[in-house]
């Protein structure tokens, strides 16, 4: 219902416009905009969440299963768990590791791909300190491996591979194996520098003493069994994988007649009993347009003939996109 004025507040209103004081009026309440989510599009996002998913579940299991083992090899309680996940490029995941790292490089097979096991170097000399018997109370000060050490932890690091092996097996058909051991080199590429990478931080303790270990997981290294991992894909036993490999490297060795071809016309039978040195045969293309290439019968390009030393060659100018 509208409130009539009384004559004393309408000339009270007036007087007050006069002075241009007018009664504020209250505003409406601000409508909530659309939610934007911001996306980060330097992080890549090739792992999709199931590969992401059920590689946790079996570094879960290796984490059991490997402070198990470990325990009893170094007569010392270990625990180890999966502290982070993340997925960054080749580069960021080399920049997540300290100075003076121990870096493994782990060997998948059959499909000949390869990702790195990373720890700080306090987790191997606790280690090295258990297996030769003594007892890790405190905190133990970084120095130079000795021959011995780095045969104990050729040792230790191998029972640590055994165990992340079986895991990798029953998830994706294949087995882990150490290639080398070195300290953190950044000049070291297994991948390109923007290839996704999977990292995966895990925290060690050892009698209550904490240590990280990192494994970084480039895409290319587990492209071969990227539906398998999924879930996607019906598993295969390793022979099937190493038979599939060996069909490739096979087939890519296969050689191909490569042929250049000028250009080319149709001439009836008498024309061709007709030609003697010194005829001119007019073909049906142009000089600018340079050599025709073929695999068999295949189109390839176009290229332009020219000689490399002694021998005729041609240089590609054009490929063309025709599956063989």
């Amino acid at each position: 219902m509208s409130e009539i004025l009384s004559a004393e507040q309408i000339a009270a209103l007036v007087e007050t416009a006069k002075q241009g004081q007018l009664p504020e009026q209250s505003q409406p309440a601000p409508r909530r905009g659309h939610r934007v989510r911001t996306v980060d599009f330097a992080r890549p996002t090739k792992f999709t969440s199931y590969h992401q998913r059920r590689i946790e579940r079996a570094l879960e299991t290796f984490c059991v299963t490997a402070a198990t083992r470990l325990s009893a090899e170094l007569r010392a309680p270990i625990e180890l768990e999966a502290i982070n996940t993340t997925q960054v490029t080749w580069t960021a995941a080399q920049l997540l590791l300290p100075p003076g790292a121990l870096v493994v490089t782990i060997d998948l097979q059959p499909i000949d791909t390869r990702f790195l096991l990373a720890t700080e170097q306090s987790f191997v000399l606790t280690a090295l300190e258990c297996l030769l018997g003594g007892v890790a109370d405190r905190p133990p000060r970084e120095r130079r491996l000795t021959e011995i050490d780095w045969s104990l932890t050729r040792r230790f690091v191998d029972s640590i591979v055994a165990q992340l092996s079986l895991v990798w097996l029953d998830l994706a058909g294949i087995s882990l194996h150490t290639n080398a051991i070195d300290f953190y080199n950044d000049t070291d590429q297994i991948a390109s520098v923007s290839e996704p990478t999977l990292v995966v931080v895990f925290e060690s303790r050892i009698n209550n003493l904490s240590s990280a270990l990192w494994v970084t997981i480039p895409w290319i290294a587990i492209e071969p069994v990227a539906q398998r991992i999924a879930g996607h894909e019906l598993p295969s036993s390793a022979d099937d994988l190493a038979g599939a490999h060996a069909i490739e490297q096979a087939m890519s060795a296969v050689p191909v007649a490569i042929r250049a071809e000028v250009a080319a016309t149709e001439l009836a039978i008498e024309e061709i009993l007709a030609l003697e040195p010194g005829s001119v045969v007019l073909l049906g293309g142009k000089a600018a347009d340079g050599v025709t290439l073929y695999a068999e019968n295949i189109r390839l390009g176009r290229a332009q003939p020219g000689s490399n030393g002694s021998r005729r060659a041609v240089q590609v100018l054009q490929a063309e996109r025709t599956s063989l």
